[in-house]
């Protein structure tokens, strides 16, 4: 079983930065690619970003792209989601989620690729 527990988001002015951050635990963190997802009131939940087991390769949502980037820190079991520009539109329940993978190059873009969630950190952004 892997654990994740995200922290990190708030209330921020359209135009500011937010830096989530999700733990792991449970197993081994560099076997475990990540991914991010989000949730807005009335919507289905959409991928934000995504990150291979060893941090080789990253994906975005085009929404995102150039605004947002997600790294981790292996010794630290941690992933991060840097949030830069924040737009009203970005407003959402953040979720971190893990896959238990052996490519280094693999991430997901789609939720049901991942088995692991955590519970999620509300951001809001107003304008």
């Amino acid at each position: 079983q892997v654990q994740l527990v995200e922290s990190g988001g708030g209330l921020v002015q359209a135009g500011g930065s937010l830096r989530l951050s999700c733990a792991a635990s449970g197993r081994t963190f560099s076997n475990i690619a990540m991914g991010w997802f989000r949730q807005a009131p009335g919507k289905e939940r959409e991928f934000v970003a995504a990150i291979s087991r060893k941090g080789v390769t990253t994906g975005y949502a085009d929404s995102v792209k150039g605004r947002f980037t997600t790294s981790r820190d292996n010794a630290k079991n941690t992933v991060y989601l840097q949030m830069n520009s924040l737009k009203p539109e970005d407003t959402a329940v953040y979720y971190c989620a893990g896959a238990i993978v052996g490519s280094n190059n693999w991430y997901g873009i789609v939720s049901g690729s991942y088995g692991y969630w955590g519970q999620g950190t509300q951001v809001t952004v107003s304008s």
